[in-house]
């Protein structure tokens, strides 16, 4: 590694910060002087703030190419790459690195403003000059994140991404001695992160973010320039493209969950994922009641409002997450850099000019008087943003429960409010019947395709399904032994919307399949809550204690009950299984599969592996005996052998790692089924700090060919052989090294045991093997040549073992299947959506 720091690639860096900055600025005032200026003067205006703005997202990309350089060519004298980098990262988690703190966060958020600010500029001329405006000032405030810029006594505006170690840790006293020091090694980044999810994830959210802000910026504009009816057009397309992939954002981020983390589920209510999930709530009520507008020009005002919501419900969220408010009361906030004030500045400029616009042109939106009916689309419509928009008060509500003491604090009252115990639970308990309600309206309200429709009409319409979904509905109750008077509320509703939605999709796609994609939207909708009802009402752990034992008083009463405990190689009957559990195992650069962790050994080097057998997968050799294998330390696999009655067996393998400062972070292994998953995590493990406590020696002379005990294993001594070469040893010309074969017979597996004994020039040295999954080592004491006998000694220790849980989650394939035929349907109305809106633009109509 180069020992000189390398401050170019950090200069460059800063520059594209301040030039992305200034250059927002100069965009935000020349498009507003292109909406005031006369003809003469306007273009002039126009190609001036473009420049600016195509200057502004070269700098961006500048800064990316930056961080990234640094992150990649591992500059460790840079913090941003110290703290979320390393050396033994692979490329593809480099890229999570990128993310992984607040400024490379906030830099991808700028990243795709740019990109769709870019998009617009070149899609949509009329509206140019007042969105631009818009997303310019938000640019302003994104770039100044990440300004690192302090005036005078410490004020700080901004932190920047290519602050060099020895400027964030000045009083650090390898700085003091050494302001020119590099680490040789970085942090590294966070364990829950090294996952492909992590990779795709952020992106996929944060562009949902940043979706967000084009229907926000038409809304304003709209209102701006007083054309109240106008901007739904523009903004529609966007609005479905960002519920689209804020959606798909989210969707990834429980799938991470399912697959990384070990709570069992994939939806933990934690406040971060809550202040997602909200404005994604609020931006589908929002695209409904524009629907609802483009049909009718009613529920004009409410989506006004709710486009506007929107995005500063983003923004909240924003300020939630890095304000460090949140403090313990989620996992995913970002530790406060300082940022808060300047977050909140953030937060109540936008609020407070977007409200202030609102109100001044509140009397000037057009309304109706006409009164809407009952049986008219348009009130079941806005009946289900009603409901959307009470499910996400609700989530907030409770969410924001850290603001509400910090305010109050603020003014000296002392507030000791705190969320539920059970967040699960506790908004389980109100989003179930928020979903029942969104179930029963998505079934019901596409019946209303039409402005209105007549009694007798909807209800003959409403018959079929009714029918078929009362005798699904009985059939799966049955079937699936649905008790519980909810879940049965909830999986009808469910099933119906399925059903109606069916039925509307059959008759629409054969006259026009363009306008099926809320039919189809609402039948992803519907197979989502089957599978979440399924997934996480009717999972069942499997893995029960039955031996009533307590396995340390310091686990919880639900720990000790629901986890299994197996030692190595020892078969545990567990429901329909015999489970056994075989070993450690590791990842190696180069090998398909897992490898047992007894066929390899161990070097200096963390990170190097020798095979000490040859390695095959499906019968091909990778590797061959003393080849050096390239291994990730950090993660310890599991194996777990499955065994069923017919004869079939399937291995699992749940990673683990003990982190120093996070203790134990297990991953779970998921065994796919039709209807079902087994999901199977370790939940503890011998702690590998601690020194094992062997038994006394026991002492053995045997001939070759002689049967002894080691603990309750059967070995058989089947000689002895000459050894060349010793690992770590330099053997000399009148060296003698010899190994001794003890096989062990009733392990029901091949498993070995290789003493050496190294005799030089009279002195003996003497190398025992151990046998870590079984806790016995064995050493060949002495050689006694004129008896031809051999003299052992051996000892024994606890053996390996997990304590593990697994479950069975039922129906969580039709979860996964829902998800893929919303975003389909989402897919099947954007396109729709914005053919009408490019047709109308090339005609000039705004």
């Amino acid at each position: 590694m180069n020992s000189t720091l390398q401050l170019l690639p950090g200069q460059i860096g800063h520059f594209f910060v301040i030039l992305s900055f200034v250059s927002a600025l100069v965009a935000v005032l020349s498009y507003a002087f292109a909406i005031k200026a006369d003809e003469a003067n306007q273009q002039a205006w126009f190609r001036f703030a473009r420049t600016s703005f195509y200057l502004h997202s070269i700098s961006i990309f500048g800064i990316v190419v930056s961080l990234f350089y640094i992150i990649y060519h591992h500059l460790f004298e840079y913090h941003y790459a110290w703290s979320h980098s390393s050396l033994s990262l692979p490329t593809h988690y480099m890229i999570s690195c990128f993310w992984e703190g607040q400024e490379g966060s906030f830099l991808l958020w700028l990243f795709w403003n740019a990109l769709l600010g870019l998009i617009l500029i070149r899609t949509n001329k009329i509206w140019e000059a007042p969105v631009m405006v818009v997303f310019g000032l938000v640019q302003v405030f994104l770039a100044s994140m990440i300004l690192g810029v302090v005036i005078g006594e410490g004020f700080k505006i901004g932190s920047s991404p290519f602050i060099l170690m020895r400027e964030a840790m000045s009083n650090a006293p390898v700085f003091t001695s050494n302001s020119n020091f590099i680490p040789q090694d970085g942090n590294g980044l966070n364990p829950l992160l090294q996952n492909y999810w992590m990779v795709i994830h952020p992106p996929t959210l944060f562009l949902g973010f940043a979706t967000t802000l084009i229907p926000f910026a038409y809304v304003i504009s709209g209102l701006y320039l007083k054309k109240y009816r106008e901007w739904i057009r523009p903004a529609l397309p966007w609005a479905l493209f960002s519920a689209a992939v804020l959606g798909l954002g989210i969707l990834m981020g429980g799938y991470w969950a399912y697959e990384t983390l070990n709570f069992g589920g994939y939806w933990n209510w934690d406040p971060v994922e809550n202040a997602v999930y909200v404005p994604w709530l609020i931006l589908i009520a929002a695209i409904h009641t524009m629907i609802v507008f483009r049909k009718s020009e009613t529920a004009l005002k409410a989506a006004v409002i709710l486009s506007i919501l929107v995005f500063l419900l983003i923004l909240y969220s924003t300020f939630l997450t890095r304000s460090g408010i949140l403090g313990n009361a989620s996992v995913h906030s970002f530790t406060d850099l300082g940022l808060s004030g300047q977050l909140l500045i953030y937060l109540l400029v936008f609020t407070i000019g977007a409200l202030f616009l609102l109100i001044y042109r509140w009397r000037s939106l057009p309304s109706t008087n006409e009164e809407v009916s009952t049986y008219s689309r348009e009130f079941w419509i806005f009946m289900g943003a009603t409901v959307l928009c009470l499910s996400g008060f609700q989530v907030i509500a409770v969410t924001s429960i850290p603001v509400y003491n910090s305010l109050l604090e603020a003014f000296g009252v002392s507030s000791n409010i705190a969320p539920p115990a059970d967040q699960i639970a506790f908004n389980n308990k109100f989003q179930l019947w928020f979903a029942l309600g969104v179930a029963l309206l998505s079934g019901v309200g596409q019946f209303f395709w039409w402005q209105k429709i007549d009694k007798k009409v909807l209800w003959n319409s409403l018959s079929a399904p009714f029918v078929a979904t009362m005798v699904i509905s009985a059939a799966v109750i049955v079937l699936a032994k649905v008790g519980d008077i909810k879940y049965i509320l909830l999986l009808t509703a469910s099933l119906f919307t399925i059903i109606a939605n069916g039925f509307i999709l059959f008759q629409i796609a054969r006259k026009s399949p363009k306008l099926s994609g809320g039919s189809i939207t609402h039948i992803g909708i519907g197979l989502v809550l089957v599978g979440i009802l399924f997934s996480s009402g009717y999972s069942t752990v499997i893995s029960m204690n039955q031996s009533g034992l307590v396995y340390h008083s310091q686990f919880s009463e639900d720990m000790n009950r629901e986890n299994i405990l197996l030692w190595y190689n020892t078969p545990v009957k567990m429901k329909d299984y015999d489970v056994t559990y075989k070993g450690k195992a590791i990842e190696a650069a180069g090998f398909p599969g897992f490898i047992p962790m007894s066929k390899v050994s161990q070097t200096p080097d963390p990170f190097r592996v020798i095979a000490s057998s040859d390695l095959t997968y499906n019968k091909k050799v990778y590797f061959t005996t003393g080849d050096t294998l390239s291994i990730d330390p950090v993660n310890t696999y599991y194996q777990v052998s499955y065994a069923t009655n017919d004869g079939k067996s399937f291995d699992l393998y749940p990673r683990a790692q003990v982190n120093p400062s996070m203790g134990l972070i297990a991953s779970p292994d998921i065994k796919r089924k039709l209807s079902h998953d087994l999901y199977t995590h370790v939940s503890s493990i011998p702690d590998p700090t601690d020194q094992k406590e062997w038994k006394e020696k026991s002492w053995d002379t045997l001939s070759i060919g002689d049967t002894f005990f080691i603990n309750d294993y059967i070995v058989i001594f089947n000689g002895v052989s000459r050894v060349k070469e010793v690992e770590g040893v330099q053997l000399g010309q009148q060296d003698v090294a010899i190994k001794a074969l003890l096989e062990l017979v009733s392990t029901g597996k091949e498993e070995l045991l290789e003493p050496l004994m190294i005799i030089d020039e009279g002195m003996i040295g003497r190398f025992p093997s151990t046998n870590e999954n079984l806790g016995i080592k064995a050493t060949l004491e002495e050689v006694i040549p004129a008896e031809g006998r051999f003299v052992f000694s051996s000892q024994h220790t606890q053996k390996d073992y997990i304590i593990m849980k697994a479950m069975e989650k039922p129906a969580i394939n039709v979860l996964w299947i829902g998800t893929l035929v919303v975003m389909i349907g989402f897919g099947v109305a954007i396109q729709r959506r914005y053919s009408e809106f490019a047709s109308m633009r090339d005609k000039n109509v705004e």
